[in-house]
């Protein structure tokens, strides 16, 4: 992402606020990055990681793994970001092509169908708690075995049950505590997340280029 000096102001702001803590210093990019797109301060205490979530996400970034996301927000929202780096391929499982169903959404849907072809993917749930539901059944019955799933949907119902399940398994994930989340939260995080991955991998990849 490239930073203008508002940017910087408001990252100091955010670290002053912030003041100590106990994230390592890529969670801590993730954790600011979080807080700067929602102005939310709630997020230093909700986000989750758990271990070795980073490392796995980039290194799966760095090899070019497929990445599959909820709704087309969050997929133009990190697009930018991923074709200035890694150029991983990215696919929106509203855009899936699925039979008509009554029992799930089509989000549900569709980020089935998408896992089931890239079982070992990087998945970015960022609004459907039915899509964050399909992917954690797909994982307790071991049809999945993500490199990492981001799991981020705002609700009242469900949500927060989805994202237990997610901490549950034994996936790397990030995810956030209770009801709150969004598209632009888990837009935050990718984002966060292939900054850090270029500066491990970048010059590896342009070499190789």
């Amino acid at each position: 992402m490239e930073w203008h000096v508002t940017d910087a102001q408001s990252l100091a702001l955010i670290d002053r606020e912030i003041g100590g803590h106990t994230f390592s210093p890529a969670e801590y990019e993730i954790v600011r990055r979080v807080i700067y797109a929602t102005a939310d301060f709630d997020y230093q205490s909700l986000i989750r990681f758990s271990d070795a979530a980073l490392q796995s996400g980039a290194a799966a970034l760095a090899a070019r793994t497929t990445i599959v996301v909820d709704v087309p927000m969050v997929q133009v929202a990190i697009a930018s970001t991923i074709q200035h780096t890694f150029a991983n391929p990215v696919y929106c499982s509203m855009d899936a092509l699925t039979r008509p169903q009554k029992e799930k959404t089509r989000a549900a849907w569709g980020i089935e169908t998408l896992a089931r072809r890239y079982p070992e993917g990087v998945f970015v749930i960022g609004q459907s708690q039915t899509a964050l539901t399909a992917i954690a059944e797909l994982i307790e019955t071991e049809d999945i075995r993500p490199a990492l799933v981001i799991g981020t949907p705002a609700g009242f119902v469900g949500a927060d049950v989805a994202k237990e399940r997610l901490a549950d398994s034994l996936v790397p994930y990030i995810t956030i505590n209770g009801r709150k989340g969004s598209s632009v939260v888990a837009a935050a995080i990718v984002n966060g997340l292939v900054d850090l991955a270029w500066q491990a991998y970048g010059q590896e990849q342009l070499g190789a280029s």
